[in-house]
């Protein structure tokens, strides 16, 4: 086969790499149809009733966008690390001890004006998430400790230490539990209180006199989100840093040759990954119930590592991929309303976990086709 044959051909595959997502998706929707028909509905009514009570008007984009910013700090996360050749899959942990960490300044410098406890709450999700990663990235740089095993047994440690700490700082007996005699039995912890919170969306829209509804729980977090992205683009395609972890991902050995130090960019690396991943503290902590509580952050980090292999590993498609899975989970919840229960919300967990699954394989495929090509 001559070069030109051979550059052609690899321009086609690494075109084709690039539209898997897309590919992925559509697969996914069919399998879904057929899923749907099985069940005796019309998929394509289904669908209609999915996207169109999603995003057909600004309530819909509101929780859409609500339900993506999580999603987006926790596929950030997760793809920040694989560009240093590191597969964290600890994002569930950190986010766990980031959250609560914002939640105990929230609740504990009660006297601070919000311009000093809003940002200090924020660095606190932060800096929660940031040292839970730190510890398996030590561990990996130092002593060659696989990344996986460590983040996996982490999540363990997160979820139970931190549900410990909730029933420590549990929120006191409400006034009709102090009559009754009642102790205060759920593990959440108390408020945060008003100075510490982010404000919705709708309280900035309508001091520029656009309408939008005052329930809607999107919030500035899904701004902090965003600059996020930006800066995780920023450092990892702009600066030396990212250049350095970059090369560390591609190949540790030529990297060293280099005159790169390995350990350090891992541990950067995952330090930066978990603080992505505290930052989810924000939106569900900091923008919408105001105390810990762990199913507020149930199944985020295990999402984002989805919504990042959707994303292809890139800030902005992370960001595309979780909007995705967010007008995915609102549709499908409503969907789940108004056929009264005949279309399950499982369905929908079922076309994420398909979409994954093409991308996946898909990227083999191609992958595996263009080395053998280059033997050729």
């Amino acid at each position: 086969m001559n070069k030109e044959k051979i550059q052609k051909g690899n321009l086609f595959f690494s075109i084709v790499e690039k539209i898997t997502p897309i590919i992925a998706i559509i697969g996914a929707l069919i399998i879904g149809s057929i899923v749907i028909l099985l069940m005796g509905e019309d998929p394509i009514q289904v669908y209609k009733m999915m996207f169109g009570l999603a995003i057909g008007n600004r309530d819909g984009w509101g929780n859409v966008l609500f339900r993506a910013t999580p999603l987006i700090f926790t596929g950030l996360a997760v793809a920040f690390a694989f560009r240093c050749g590191l597969f964290n899959i600890g994002g569930e942990g950190q986010v766990y001890v980031g959250a609560f960490l914002a939640a105990y300044v929230g609740f504990t410098f009660t006297n601070f004006p919000a311009i000093i406890l809003i940002p200090l709450t924020i660095a606190a999700s932060a800096i929660g998430g940031a040292f839970w990663a730190t510890i398996p990235g030590v561990l990996k740089a130092k002593k060659g400790i696989h990344e996986v095993i460590i983040t996996i047994m982490m999540n363990w440690i997160a979820a139970s230490f931190t549900f410990y700490l909730a029933l420590v700082y549990k929120a006191p007996p409400t006034e009709a539990m102090r009559m009754a005699g009642v102790q205060q039995m759920i593990p959440h912890t108390s408020e945060i209180v008003e100075a510490a919170r982010l404000p919705r969306i709708a309280s900035i829209l309508s001091k520029i006199n656009i309408q939008f509804p005052a329930h809607n729980p999107l919030n500035v977090s899904f701004i902090i989100a965003i600059i996020a992205a930006f800066l995780v683009y920023y450092i990892l395609w702009k600066t030396s840093l990212g250049y350095e972890i970059r090369a560390v991902g591609y190949n540790q050995t030529a990297s060293e040759y280099a005159g790169i130090n390995i350990s350090k960019n891992i541990i950067l690396a995952m330090m930066i990954s978990g603080a992505l991943a505290g930052l989810v503290g924000t939106n569900e902590l900091m923008g919408y119930k105001f105390r810990w509580r762990q199913d507020l952050f149930t199944n985020l980090g295990f999402n984002g590592i989805a919504v990042a292999l959707l994303g292809k590993n890139h800030p902005f498609g992370v960001v595309l991929a979780a909007i995705l899975f967010g007008i995915l989970s609102y549709g499908g919840a409503l969907v789940n309303i108004f056929t009264a229960g005949k279309i399950p919300r499982e369905l929908i967990m079922v076309i994420q976990a398909v979409i994954v699954i093409l991308v996946v394989i898909s990227d083999e495929i191609i992958k595996r086709v263009i080395l053998r090509r280059k033997a050729e």
